[in-house]
């Protein structure tokens, strides 16, 4: 069954097989089988044993295969039908015919049907470990230039979405998972952390990606108008309906409806959503007919869900309806490492398309804005980069973000002092005449450190900074 011309000879080294390839045999012939386990186990290669068609499809299915020899003729399923579950599953598995002489008909119909090469029984092994080589070698480039296109793709997709991180990388990972799909998908995340650009990115992924991307607000349609602009109406329908009105729905036909802030929905309206999103058939308000319509849903929130079902303020079936495939998108609070990256994006995006020259980030700002909590997340940072360009235009460089963040206390931020002391510092304000951001600065952290009664670690969580960063500042303030 095996024939070598230099069968004396140990067969040649490769630095393919020192990485313990899986070769699946799949032949009903016993001691075809122990044979090649024993030349390929010389080779270097790691064998598994199949003796049908149905059995060689339920290793591959189960296993981490990266080469098959495949016979054509077996009991219960052949080669043929192997070779149709490997093209119907797009498995780029190669694969290598063992054929007797007078099958070759059969075999080159296998070669059309994605088969790599084919070899005749009986098998010479210096023939088989060159070509299981080239097919390896030639598997190996394959995926390689596979992965090539997959980076590529990500760039184009997510060219929008900055960040290196590995919470960001994971979420854009599982994003293209689900995008050439068409299971609704439904995006959870703070507000401001880049939910609609996620959104957008997994459309223009898809298969849909030609089609429109509708995007709407849940949170900023009325009660009296949410069956008109979602399912539109007919001319005449209602006082004020002048003309025939296409909803978001159907407006989304043939590609994507993006349904933000999903949790403020009406209550009253969400049944009517769920048939549509179900059905994929609307109807119009004043109109009898139904108009089948073809769209993904992709809907994003903020809210814990948990709580709004416990409640019974947002209908469970339509939750599980929405929630496919759910995505999580991670705070900035949670990405630290990519904020750099954003600052230094949005700076020059702003620098440039305000003709300011362009500003750099000293190492003491970077490190504040590492340290901070951002409360507002990716578009919090933004305002308070934009704000900070603005003052530091003529300076040439910029010091510190946080002074510049806004000037309304957030819900994050009222730790920073006792209520008696945020009374003092209301009243300082009062009587004070206008004074220096550096004095302000210097009155906060003062402030601050006193009302945690001079423990510096609550103090730098109170004024969400590092402790690196208040040990420098009281140094710089000169506060013991």
């Amino acid at each position: 069954m095996l024939r070598s011309e230099n069968s004396h000879k140990k067969p040649p080294s490769s630095s393919s097989t020192a990485k313990q390839y899986r070769v699946l045999i799949a032949d009903d012939d016993k001691s075809t089988r122990i044979l090649l386990n024993h030349f390929l186990k010389k080779m270097g290669y790691l064998p598994v044993d199949a003796i049908d068609g149905e059995e060689c499809i339920s290793i591959l299915e189960r296993e981490k295969i990266d080469i098959l020899l495949l016979d054509i003729n077996m009991p219960k399923k052949d080669g043929f039908g192997v070779m149709s579950y490997l093209r119907k599953k797009e498995i780029p598995i190669p694969v290598i015919m063992i054929t007797a002489l007078n099958d070759i008909p059969n075999t080159v119909k296998c070669i059309k049907m994605g088969a790599y090469e084919y070899l005749t029984k009986p098998l010479d092994v210096d023939r088989l470990q060159i070509v299981m080589r080239n097919a390896i070698s030639e598997s190996e480039l394959h995926d390689a230039v596979s992965q090539l296109k997959k980076e590529l793709k990500t760039k184009e997709i997510f060219r929008q979405i900055i960040g290196e991180s590995s919470s960001i990388k994971q979420t854009m990972e599982q994003a293209l998972q689900v995008m050439e799909t068409d299971l609704n998908v439904l995006i959870i995340g703070e507000s401001g952390t880049g939910k609609e650009l996620f959104a957008q990115a997994i459309h223009e992924g898809s298969k849909r990606k030609h089609g429109p991307f509708i995007s709407v607000n849940c949170a900023a349609i009325s009660h009296e108008l949410a069956e008109s602009l979602l399912f539109g109406h007919s001319k005449g329908s209602f006082t004020g309906a002048n003309n025939d009105h296409e909803g978001f729905f159907e407006q989304a036909d043939q590609g994507t409806l993006f349904l933000d802030e999903i949790g403020d929905m009406n209550a009253d309206i969400q049944a009517k959503v769920l048939r549509a999103i179900q059905e994929k058939k609307i109807r119009r308000v004043g109109e009898k007919i139904e108009r089948s319509i073809n769209f993904r849903v992709i809907s994003a929130t903020h809210w814990n869900f948990a709580h709004a079902l416990d409640s019974n303020s947002f209908r469970d079936d339509l939750y599980y309806r929405l929630e496919e495939y759910p995505l999580y998108i991670p705070p900035l609070r949670e990405r630290k490492e990519d904020i750099p990256f954003l600052a230094k994006h949005f700076l020059e995006k702003f620098c440039s398309a305000n003709n300011i020259k362009q500003l750099s980030l000293t190492p003491e700002a970077t490190e504040e804005m590492v340290e901070y909590h951002w409360p507002g997340n990716i578009r919090e940072l933004k305002n308070a980069i934009q704000r900070t360009a603005i003052s530091s235009k003529n300076i040439g460089e910029i010091t510190s973000i946080l002074r510049h963040r806004g000037g309304h206390i957030r819900k994050n931020d009222q730790k920073i002092a006792t209520p008696n002391n945020c009374t003092h510092l209301e009243t300082s304000c009062k009587k004070e005449k206008i004074q220096s951001l550096e004095e302000i600065e210097r009155r906060a952290i003062e402030e601050a450190y006193k009302a945690c009664e001079g423990n510096p670690t609550k103090t730098a969580q109170a004024l969400g900074i590092g402790r690196a960063t208040l040990y420098r500042k009281l140094k710089k303030f000169g506060l013991n």
